[in-house]
């Protein structure tokens, strides 16, 4: 039953438009569906940056291009690889083991990223420490020591203490939280402080009440503290209309998801396949199409370059590699980024973003009817590729039907896309881009700055727009939003955000969660890092 139902669901618009649909149109939307039956299929496992599903999807998309007079433009064929640093991580061969029993990494513990690298085993005590036996440590006595101590530091704390206690002779220091004070003590991937001088390990609740409940037991230790630091390599897809022209117009999607949602970027904090089918196979078929279509009946006073862009999930990496390593050098017009398009409804919309990046685009779209109904963003970075593009002072339109109750899950599937609104879509593009044939190379203007990502949950916001490829500790900014508190208090591009109140901000996964714990008319404090030096702001969200 459930079969038929989502097939109606999926053919309830196509029968109540099938009328109105001539043979071209019915011939795209079949085209779009395919294309993302196959994307979002789970063949693909969820299309992560440098996976085997990923391979396939951009082996499917070159086999959508080889044999037309689309000429690759990549370093190999239509390929660019590019590295993608995954950081540092708990070695598969590595192991707690408490009286025998393996201790679960993330959910029972983790070793500090800066732990010092050991095999041990031990026979301990919580209530005694001893020469050769590893040591324990509840930090929520630490904490409450120091509640009065302004200028205490847990890192520092736990440099000094390593060094200590390896004087003392233990092998290793077990950590755990008793109270409810933020300890700030997280596994940072990218993390190049010093080592410390002793294996360091970090208990959760969770996981400390499950081993060591019997405060004065015995017991025995197995561990083999080790890291391991891979890289994987994924891949650009990038192809060249040449009609000789002087400039050349930018069309991009891009074509990597969550996968298994390895990267914990996924809302539903699951491992299911996450197939991605509006995040982004849905611009990618798109692309596809809008491509081919330039083949055939190409408007000639602009060359069009197609790039379906990889890592995009993991904070614009093929997007800001292709422009740190371009496979073209030309006279670049402006760029067109489709990214979630299959999700079109009168409630939700489709939203055009980048409208404020060129004095043109108004005119330009005001030329180009669509049966769409539109809103109009004039902000020129966002939380998708044409951001990158924007950064090198390029004109930009981005193409989003908007978030919904599936982005970032394993429900993002193919049979809830609306095909006969992504077709109008990509009729949209196509008729923007004839418009904009006749205008030359448009001018491009700054725009304000977006603050956060495609979904967000959150009630408050400083209103910057995180680096997300920066890999360094803490959430450096590429600028702030016109009006919003981070301008207000003088932040600016480049600086680096260490702590918002109790919280240390290691990443922009652990910047939300920070933000989440605070609500509209909250007082606390803002550190941020710029040029090296500290600065400290009080804030009121």
């Amino acid at each position: 039953m459930r079969r038929i139902l989502v097939l109606l669901v999926v053919l309830a618009p196509l029968g109540v438009m099938a009328q109105k649909l001539n043979h071209a149109d019915k011939v795209l939307i079949q085209k779009l569906k395919s294309h993302i039956q196959f994307l979002a299929s789970d063949e693909l496992e969820g299309r992560r940056a440098g996976n085997s599903g990923e391979q396939k999807a951009v082996d499917y998309v070159i086999a959508q291009y080889q044999g037309l007079q689309i000429e690759p433009m990549g370093e190999q064929g239509f390929i660019q690889n590019f590295p993608i640093d995954e950081g540092k991580k708990f070695a598969t061969t590595a192991f707690v083991k408490i009286n025998n029993q393996a201790a679960i990494i993330d959910s029972d513990f983790f070793a500090l990223s800066n732990s010092g690298i050991n095999t041990f085993s031990s026979r301990a005590s919580i209530a005694l420490n001893e020469s050769k036996q590893v040591w324990f440590k509840d930090v929520n006595e630490v904490l409450e020591e120091n509640t009065s101590n302004p200028h205490f530091d847990m890192n520092e704390w736990l440099t000094a203490n390593a060094l200590e206690l390896k004087h003392k002779g233990a092998t290793a220091l077990f950590l755990h939280n008793s109270g409810s004070l933020v300890d700030n003590i997280q596994f940072n991937k990218y993390d190049t402080a010093k080592s410390l001088a002793l294996p360091v390990v970090y208990f959760t609740k969770q996981g400390y009440a499950k081993y060591f409940s019997d405060e004065l037991g015995t017991y025995t230790i197995d561990a083999n503290v080790q890291f391991e630091h891979p890289t994987r390599t994924a891949h650009n897809v990038v192809g060249f209309i040449n009609n000789h022209a002087t400039n050349t117009i930018v069309i991009g999607a891009h074509l990597d998801h969550l996968g298994y949602n390895e990267d914990k970027h996924g809302l539903d904090l699951n491992n299911f396949i996450h197939n991605g089918a509006d995040d982004n196979a849905s611009g990618t078929a798109a692309l596809i199409e809008i491509a081919k279509s330039l083949l055939k009946k190409a408007p000639k006073n602009n060359n069009y370059l197609i790039i379906h862009f990889s890592g995009e999930e993991l904070g614009l990496l093929g997007s800001k590699y292709w422009l740190d390593h371009p496979t073209y050098k030309g006279n670049f017009n402006y760029m067109i980024n489709l990214d979630m398009v299959g999700r079109y409804d009168t409630a939700r919309k489709l939203t055009i973003g980048g409208f404020g990046t060129s004095s043109k685009w108004a005119e330009v779209l005001s030329q180009t009817p669509t049966s769409l109904i539109t809103h109009y963003d004039s902000a020129g970075t966002g939380p998708s590729d044409h951001a990158s593009f924007y950064r090198k002072d390029m004109p930009v339109l981005f193409m989003f039907t908007g978030s919904h109750s599936d982005y970032h899950k394993a429900t993002d599937d193919w049979d809830k896309i609306n095909y006969v609104g992504e077709k109008d879509i990509v009729r949209l593009v196509q008729n923007i881009i004839k418009t904009t044939d006749r205008y030359g190379k448009l001018d491009f203007l700054k725009t304000r700055e977006q603050s956060m990502g495609k979904s967000t949950k959150f009630t408050v916001s400083l209103g910057v727009m995180p680096d997300y490829a920066f890999t360094g500790t803490g959430v450096r900014i590429e600028g702030t939003s016109q009006g919003k508190l981070g301008e207000k208090i003088g932040l600016k591009a480049a600086d680096v955000l260490v702590q918002l109140g109790e919280y240390k901000l290691i990443d922009v996964m652990g910047y939300m969660q920070a933000l989440g714990k605070f609500k509209k008319g909250d007082k606390t404090i803002l550190i941020i890092k710029r040029a090296g030096e500290a600065l400290k702001f009080d804030i009121q969200f």
